[in-house]
């Protein structure tokens, strides 16, 4: 099954932003982390990101999140705007495709359900990626977009994936392809 949907946000951040205590506020970036376009790498994700390589977050390498999540939380809370997807910290936001539902998950008899394989091309060609388990949010989102987001984004933080091919990813206009 193949849909059409838009790449909305590019995010490549070399630093973790929320250590410590949210009270405090996030660290800041040492360079702006949007971006146009992401090269991926099989296995390891996004050249440049703080996880691009790491063992222990190979499972984790890249984070997706659905915009829509964004405009319900705006809805939810009675927000002025729909947040920046960028001060979420997910590597890629995607409008069009419920991605949560990609996710590795518990079925009715409580056995795990294995994360679906997806693509997403923005005209350089496909990039695989596997599903692996929700990125769910924590307690900064209370503090970097607004009271109540913790709460309200649970279930719909997005998800981490490892890809599978490399390749690059653009802003605006794509084909997310699910293959499994």
């Amino acid at each position: 099954m193949s849909v059409s949907v838009k790449i909305v946000a590019l995010m490549v951040s070399a630093v973790h932003a929320f250590e410590g205590r949210p009270q405090d506020g996030p660290r800041a970036d040492p360079e702006p982390v949007g971006r146009s376009e992401v090269e991926l790498r099989a296995g390891l994700g996004i050249v440049g990101d703080r996880y691009f390589g790491q063992t222990v977050h190979r499972n984790a390498a890249v984070t997706f999140l659905d915009a829509a999540s964004l405009d319900e939380l705006a809805l939810t809370l009675g927000l002025p705007a729909v947040p920046d997807p960028l001060l979420l910290r997910r590597n890629i936001t995607v409008r069009g495709y419920p991605l949560d539902t990609l996710a590795a998950r518990r079925g009715p008899d409580g056995a795990r359900v294995p994360g679906r394989r997806f693509s997403l091309d923005s005209g350089s060609g496909p990039v695989e990626f596997q599903a692996n388990r929700p990125a769910n949010p924590c307690a900064w989102m209370d503090t970097v977009l607004a009271p109540g987001a913790f709460k309200a984004l649970r279930g719909h933080g997005g998800i981490r994936t490892t890809p599978l091919t490399s390749g690059v990813l653009r802003l605006g206009a794509a084909v997310l392809t699910v293959l499994d």
